[in-house]
């Protein structure tokens, strides 16, 4: 019998909205070959706990869960990124016991896992270039120290000290430096975080390309990879032509993954991405196309993901883990829709909705009737009787 639900229009009726069957994704037997692929895990908020000033409480339990479920269908785990809510609610010391305890669950099978290093324990504007670095520093030696790769993440606390782009490389590469093996650099643009408008001391993102191509191909032998996350694809195409070939480029491109992915005969991307996060079977499947050499499965089966990302991901940019923690919700892998910092509020009923339709539309609600009471429950708590 099929499922149905009552969802709310803009013009606040209701309509009958009848859910199709979830498509079947094999989870894969062998690693994935064709690229390397990451996805950014979000947390699980504990309900719980009382909020305190300067410190959040995540359900380890819950939150570890879904890192082990984003492995089982072969993807690596990028951890306390942005999509963690890192500056949005994720404490310091709380991200870097989840890089501990996630390094810790992935070591002894080898899980692949990368944890972000940033410099979130200073106030933006308040730091030196010294205290940058230091900061940074801490939270590398913590990373490197349980066996993670180190992702390091746009500052923005060295984006309001620096006064030029020699600043940026006189912190980064002594980075490179103090690093114990190669780094991920991460390129973080202003409509993931306003405040990061200026990084690497230009305006203009296309204008810092030749900078950063020079900082990165200088220190190449340090440098393992780049996640690129600009949502300007040709600043991506660029980077993949101009720098060494022992330089991956990773795409955080949430808006056009699926042609930067493929690409284009000559160069391609591999992945460290949030939507990887509420999209990891179909993502599976479609990496296991390529590994299959069948571009035609792995292009049919992203194809409904791009209008989700797209809309999850639509502005403001930087909300878009709300739709993220409420399609895991929505899916059964975890009891609530409560996020840190009250990032619950963050989207509007209607646009939840329309992540919860557009899942639907793409075959990723794995359990239809799990997925029509949660949305109804959803629903009357925001005063729609559905």
């Amino acid at each position: 019998m099929a499922v149905e639900v009552l969802l709310p229009q803009p013009d606040r009726s209701l309509v009958r909205y009848r859910l199709g069957p979830p498509r079947a994704f094999s989870r894969p037997r062998d690693p994935i070959r064709s690229r390397v692929a990451y996805a950014a895990a979000h947390v699980v908020a504990d309900p719980w706990r009382e909020p305190e000033e300067g410190k959040c409480h995540l359900d380890w339990e819950a939150t570890l869960a879904y890192r082990a479920h984003l492995w089982s269908w072969g993807l690596g785990v990028a951890e306390a990124m942005d999509t963690a809510q890192r500056g949005m609610g994720l404490d310091p010391a709380t991200a870097m016991e989840l890089c501990r305890r996630t390094a810790e669950l992935a070591n002894p099978s080898h899980a692949p896992v990368v944890c972000g290093v940033n410099t979130d324990d200073l106030a933006p504007g308040q730091a030196s270039l010294d205290e940058v670095e230091a900061s940074y520093r801490r939270q590398l030696e913590w990373v490197e120290g349980h066996g993670a790769q180190a992702v390091l993440m746009s500052s923005r606390a060295l984006c309001a000290a620096a006064r030029e782009p020699g600043d940026y490389r006189r912190v980064y590469v002594s980075l490179f430096r103090s690093a114990s093996r190669r780094v991920m650099v991460h390129w973080l643009g202003e409509a993931f975080d306003p405040s990061l408008r200026g990084y690497w001391g230009y305006r203009d993102p296309r204008d810092a390309l030749e900078f950063f191509v020079d900082l990165v191909g200088e220190h190449a032998d340090r440098v393992e990879g780049v996640k690129v996350s600009l949502l300007d694809p040709e600043v991506e195409v660029q980077l993949r032509r101009r720098l060494p070939p022992s330089v991956r480029v990773y795409t955080g491109d949430d808006f056009h993954f699926v042609e930067l992915i493929r690409g284009d005969g000559q160069h391609i991307s591999h992945a460290l991405l949030g939507i990887f996060d509420a999209i990891a079977p179909a993502a599976s499947a479609a990496l296991q196309a390529l590994d299959r050499g069948d571009a035609a499965a792995y292009e049919e089966i992203l194809a409904p993901c791009v209008p989700l990302s797209r809309h999850i991901f639509g502005p403001p940019t930087y909300r878009y883990k709300t739709g993220l923690v409420f399609l895991a919700y929505i899916n059964g892998h975890q009891p609530h829709f409560r996020m840190v910092a009250g990032m619950e509020s963050a989207r509007s009923v209607l646009h939840l909705v329309e992540v919860f339709v557009l899942a639907d539309r793409a075959g990723l609600l794995h359990d239809p009737e799990l997925a029509a009471h949660r949305m109804r429950a959803f629903l009357r708590l925001a005063g729609v009787d559905a």
